[in-house]
């Protein structure tokens, strides 16, 4: 049995470029898994308050570490991400915005105001503004 090699290839990963739509859903999975995640530290921190002096005392020194700290500012904006899409997803729910124009807009207005929402956490979290 002779391998026909005139068929035409399939676009591999390397020539095919996925539609902003498709990487916003990819990440709404990964932050949806980040969250899931996150809970053992938030877990952590309740576990830690509920014990005592001594163990909020280890839990702070452990929050301090800037490793820590980056991973916690990327649950918020995994949480507002996630938010944001999940808003996106009931207007799609309704029936509206299938258009391609309307889809790229509000993927862009989705990051936008994740990243706002991030910001302004951080400034209300840091100043107390």
């Amino acid at each position: 049995m002779a391998i026909n090699t005139n068929r035409p290839t399939s676009p591999h990963l390397q020539v095919y470029r996925l539609p902003l739509t498709g990487i916003i859903s990819i990440t709404h999975r990964m932050t949806g898994v980040m969250l899931s995640a996150g809970l053992i530290l938030f877990v952590y921190v309740i576990s830690a308050l509920a014990g005592g002096a001594d163990s909020y005392a280890a839990m702070q020194s452990v929050m301090n570490l800037w490793l820590i700290k980056l991973i916690s500012w990327g649950f918020v904006y995994a949480l507002f991400f996630h938010l944001c899409h999940g808003i996106r997803h009931l207007i799609w729910d309704a029936g509206n915005s299938f258009e391609l124009d309307t889809l790229n807009r509000y993927a862009m207005i989705e990051l936008a105001a994740s990243l706002i929402l991030t910001l302004m956490t951080f400034v209300w979290g840091c100043y107390g503004l």
